[in-house]
């Protein structure tokens, strides 16, 4: 199974890209610099003890439950099949959700089961299942509560919250994470790099799956690249620059959504910068494109006529808006 994501094709360059989830502001001179400083002349520590130390000290967990791993779809594979070798045999995803975590699954001979949302999970779920939660959702940008997370992971043998996006969030706050849930941390996109694959896991205290990832990880696993932007991640100037960027997002969105309601598209509520939305006829994408603009089509989300749409600047949404009403 190969899945679809959105951001950049074999086009030409895009001009506005309003199918990717990655943070279109400016990023800070220093993230830059840090990363164009990155030794590549050299392998990483491949125990990777000094990055795991800082983001213990960051999330206020031991070294050892920090799992650095090459990207989140490189976890999500690695995962699936730690639990699989840990005798699971059932994977749960969200409807709609990343299709990564069905490829994985499906890739392994794991069965594969949909939830579209948490009620009809908790009727379903066997205490031998696999559960994936993306919170906030991808591509809904819908958040789940902490009570919600908290009833499946009393359920299932394996929770994991994906946590991609939580940087980005724009609205409520971050649900509690319970002790015995696993968390994938996937920056890249929140820093506006998502050419650099770097990510985390951040394990439960006590799991027999921390030992059983460390040894299906790959020899260096985190590239030079990589690790300079997880060490970047919690530095004072970038959680500054990422709360000035939500509030940017936050005034942008609501023009965009304004736009797009005077176009007389359907739109539904979220809480990141991407949301889910419907035109009144249904899009020519490759007309979009030859004009430099690209939305992401849901219908691999199992919603023909949707499409996923991220908030861009104004003179983006300038360009959609002449397209659309053409």
């Amino acid at each position: 199974m190969s899945s679809i994501h959105g951001g950049s094709d074999s086009g030409p360059t895009l001009l506005h890209d309003f199918s990717t989830n990655a943070n279109p502001l400016p990023v800070p001179a220093s993230l830059s610099t840090a990363l164009q400083a990155a030794d590549r002349s050299r392998y990483p520590d491949p125990r990777y003890l000094a990055l795991r130390e800082h983001l213990g000290r960051a999330h206020d967990v031991s070294p050892e439950r920090i799992l650095p791993a090459s990207g989140g779809a490189e976890a999500i594979r690695r995962l699936s099949l730690a639990a699989l070798l840990h005798g699971m045999r059932e994977v749960w995803v969200p409807s709609p959700g990343f299709g990564d975590y069905a490829a994985a699954a499906q890739a392994l001979g794991l069965r594969v089961r949909s939830y579209a949302d948490v009620t009809q999970l908790l009727q379903e779920l066997s205490g031998s299942a696999m559960v994936w939660i993306c919170e906030p959702c991808n591509p809904t940008g819908e958040s789940l509560t902490s009570a919600q997370i908290a009833a499946v992971a009393a359920r299932a043998a394996l929770t994991v919250l994906d946590r991609a996006y939580e940087p980005l969030r724009l609205a409520g706050t971050a649900p509690e994470l319970p002790s015995n849930c696993w968390a994938l941390h996937c920056p890249n996109k929140a820093l506006g790099h998502t050419g650099v694959r770097a990510a985390y896991l951040i394990a439960p205290e006590a799991d027999a799956l921390r030992h059983r990832m460390q040894e299906l990880a790959a020899s260096w696993v985190l590239s030079a690249e990589g690790q300079v932007l997880l060490m970047q991640l919690h530095r004072p100037e970038i959680q500054t620059w990422l709360a000035d960027s939500r509030a940017q997002l936050r005034r942008w969105s609501v023009q965009q959504r304004e736009m797009l309601m005077r176009s007389s598209w359907q739109q539904r509520e979220s809480c990141t910068p991407f949301w889910l939305a419907r035109p009144p006829a249904p899009l020519n994408h490759e007309a979009l494109r030859a004009h430099g603009i690209k939305l992401r089509d849901a219908s691999s989300f199992g919603l023909p006529g949707w499409v996923r749409v991220a908030t861009l600047p104004p003179q983006s949404q300038l360009a959609l808006k002449k397209v659309i009403t053409q």
